[in-house]
């Protein structure tokens, strides 16, 4: 086990080491510069000479190159447009995008994994029919148009729920608060996720349900809650963990709309302004960090093979 723990964390070294090269290629080789350096407001002379200073001038293998250096040696640079450390900015941002893409998470496991049970039990029932057609809806409505739709709706209509921030400006911090301005982000975050799993977790019980031991289980008196909890639901989970695995990525993915629809102070809305602003540190900080959580939902997500199924060994 240890060896393919250590087999597989040499592999996500080696795919840090392109995804960085690619994109920081990218990012330099794009027309324009950091807009910190464009603004007309700042001396030509100035700008030329904080360029230079920065090595902005460099050719981009070079500039790779120390990039990268630095990087080894714990330093990811120092942000343009905020003027302090990119690992003292992706810090704190850090929890708050946890918290929503965990919240996100959980939110769509719990209530995906019953209805998907429930649908496969009672299949080509009214409640299944039903259950196909809120998935189907889940994976094909677009993120940011359902996030405007529950702005409109529950903040400008109803005006029940906060339309963005984390926190209620000014206010003393409350749980109360936080979970009210968390709601929306982490229904529209999981929207896709909880669509996805149901219809994979409908689609692997009913396969299960079909199995010979089920039927054994059943012959033996057993009532059909425990089959359901103690023989099928276990089997039923192995390929349901893949799709996650798959869908963490997609997650955090996610978190980059939403957070920049809901304004939500994490790192999916810190990429999207280090983007617009060109701030080179941050966007290269910001890639090897969601790079690397990809890479370790996946190297989890073999490790809940071996949980749920004993029979899967790891080489």
């Amino acid at each position: 086990m240890s060896r393919y723990i250590a087999s597989r964390l040499l592999q996500g070294v080696l795919l840090l080491l392109v995804v960085s090269m690619v994109v920081f290629a990218i990012v330099h080789a794009a027309p324009g510069g950091p807009a910190l350096l464009n603004n007309p407001d700042v001396d030509p002379t100035l700008a030329r000479e904080y360029r230079q200073a920065l090595g902005l001038d460099d050719p981009i293998p070079v500039q790779y190159a120390r990039w990268l250096r630095n990087v080894l040696q714990g330093n990811l640079g120092r942000s343009y447009q905020h003027g302090i450390p990119t690992a003292q900015l992706l810090a704190g941002r850090i929890p708050n995008t946890l918290l929503l893409s965990g919240t996100a998470l959980v939110l769509a496991v719990l209530v995906a994994v019953p209805l998907g049970v429930v649908s496969a039990v009672y299949r080509y029932s009214l409640l299944d029919y039903a259950a196909t057609v809120t998935a189907f809806f889940g994976v094909s409505i677009p993120i940011f148009w359902l996030g405007i739709m529950l702005i409109i709706v529950f903040s400008v209509h109803l005006g029940w729920l906060p339309s963005a921030g984390m926190t209620t400006v000014g206010a003393a911090f409350s749980w109360g608060d936080l979970l009210r301005h968390l709601l929306m982000p982490a229904v529209v975050l999981s929207t896709f996720p909880l669509a996805q799993l149901a219809r994979y977790m409908r689609s692997s019980m009913v396969e299960v349900l079909a199995q010979d031991y089920v039927r054994t289980a059943r012959s033996k008196g057993l009532g059909e809650v425990a089959v359901l909890v103690r023989h099928a639901l276990r089997n039923a989970l192995i390929p349901v963990v893949t799709v996650l695995g798959v869908l963490v990525p997609r997650l955090l993915g996610g978190a980059v709309i939403t957070e920049a629809i809901f304004a939500w102070p994490g790192l999916g809305r810190l990429a999207v302004d280090s983007a617009i602003t060109r701030d080179y540190p941050v966007i290269m900080g910001v890639t090897l960090l969601v790079s690397g959580m990809v890479v370790l939902s996946n190297l989890l997500t073999d490790l809940a093979y071996v949980a749920l199924d004993p029979r899967i060994t790891l080489r």
